[in-house]
């Protein structure tokens, strides 16, 4: 009796470890599985992200850094017509108000999409930009506010050629300290 009982407790033992180990592997797949269907973020989405409130770029270099990266979106990514206003607004945070307030909202878009257009019908998209190093960012003083002045360069193809083309880039401060472009242009 005594030796039937300890076989007992030793087959139910057996028993519970299967159980435990199955139980083991059915999560680990089960984990797996869940990792494998999470969707990679597209650039646009990516762009759309960023909480300007929460997650301000702290300097004028990472200010035009968003700027050329919600740019690259623009001229490469596909999107949505909702996500491109997204993008519009999104580009917007990072704009000085004296620049907001040169055009109307729909002027602004109108004049994007146009300009979007003209891009992909000459078959232009931007390849790449590169920005200066920090030390080449130059601070300076107007009208009692902190400005700064950088250069970036933009790689544009067009079909097969590769074109090269330099702005100028002037960001001022504002109220909270926030670096804010107030404007660009082409660098002669």
């Amino acid at each position: 009796m005594k030796k039937s009982g300890g076989i007992k407790i030793v087959v139910i033992g057996v028993i519970l470890a299967a159980l435990v180990v199955g139980y083991y592997f059915y999560l680990s797949n089960k984990t797996e599985k869940q990792q494998e269907e999470v969707v990679e973020s597209t650039q646009v989405q990516i762009a759309l992200m960023r909480d300007l409130e929460k997650n301000y770029p702290p300097t004028p270099k990472e200010v035009v850094k968003y700027f050329n990266e919600i740019t690259m979106c623009f001229y490469n990514e596909k999107y949505t017509d909702e996500e491109l206003e997204l993008l519009a607004e999104k580009i917007q945070g990072i704009y000085d108000a004296q620049l907001i307030a040169n055009k109307s909202q729909e002027s602004y878009l109108e004049d994007l999409k146009n300009d979007i257009a003209e891009m992909k019908s000459n078959d232009r998209s931007v390849s790449s930009y590169q920005l200066p190093a920090s030390t080449d960012v130059t601070f300076f003083s107007e009208n009692g506010d902190s400005c700064a002045k950088l250069y970036c360069t933009y790689s544009i193809r067009q079909g097969t050629e590769m074109l090269q083309s330099r702005l100028v880039f002037i960001l001022r401060q504002d109220e909270n300290k926030r670096w804010k472009i107030l404007g660009w242009d082409l660098d002669d």
